[in-house]
């Protein structure tokens, strides 16, 4: 008899430790990602121009170490929005005759996400997927002597990746992120139709391709 009182106490003791920790797990709605990696990156072509003899005929934005911080609160148990930001170190370069790199130059993200996470919200292995729009920031400095002015530019950025949580509170992450800048449109001739034609443009994107790894907190 006294077995099988203490055989239901434990029995709703368990119980109640896993409601009590299914229900810690599904209030943890705030998720904060420090992520340090690296990233690859390109420039864009420029109509060839002639400067002391040597031909330049692209301007190059050089791969480098990247790290910065993803903000996230969870809709439901699979949906997350928020915030991320990064930077990338960097070194604006040119291309043609010789190439050369010109000044140093860190490169910014700016972006509201949104992310898709599969599996339950208690799982601890969970992969994602995510998305966002925002801007992306090129802030060189003084090259020879001169000022170079930032430049602001619109971007998207979008990734996957998989998170690991040996427990509810906090976790590691690896992630794949790429991060296509509009940078300027070049004469792409003319498309016509019915009612006229029109000169169309040839749109050129700067990329960075970047493979990081983070550690999550969840509140």
């Amino acid at each position: 008899m006294q077995k099988n009182a203490l055989y239901n106490v434990a029995l709703i003791l368990s119980i109640l430790v896993m409601v009590a920790a299914s229900a810690f797990a599904q209030d943890k709605r705030v998720e904060i990602n420090p992520f340090f990696g690296y990233s690859f990156s390109d420039g864009v072509t420029v109509q060839p121009i002639e400067i002391g003899g040597e031909v330049l005929n692209a301007v190059d934005v050089k791969d480098g170490v990247s790290f910065g911080v993803s903000f996230g609160y969870y809709v439901n148990e699979n949906m997350e929005v928020g915030f991320l930001v990064s930077r990338q170190e960097s070194a604006l370069a040119t291309e043609g005759t010789n190439a050369r790199d010109l000044v140093d130059m860190p490169v910014y993200n700016y972006h509201g996400t949104f992310t898709y996470n599969f599996g339950d919200g208690d799982a601890s292995l969970r992969p994602f997927i995510m998305g966002g729009l925002g801007a992306t920031s090129y802030a060189p400095g003084e090259a020879e002597g001169i000022d170079v002015d930032n430049e602001t530019k619109f971007s998207s950025t979008w990734g996957a990746g998989l998170k690991f949580y040996p427990n509810p509170g906090i976790g590691f992450s690896l992630m794949a992120r790429w991060t296509p800048t509009y940078v300027k449109s070049d004469p792409g001739g003319y498309w016509c139709g019915w009612y006229g034609c029109w000169l169309v443009g040839d749109a050129q994107y700067a990329n960075q391709f970047e493979l990081t790894g983070g550690v999550s907190f969840r509140f």
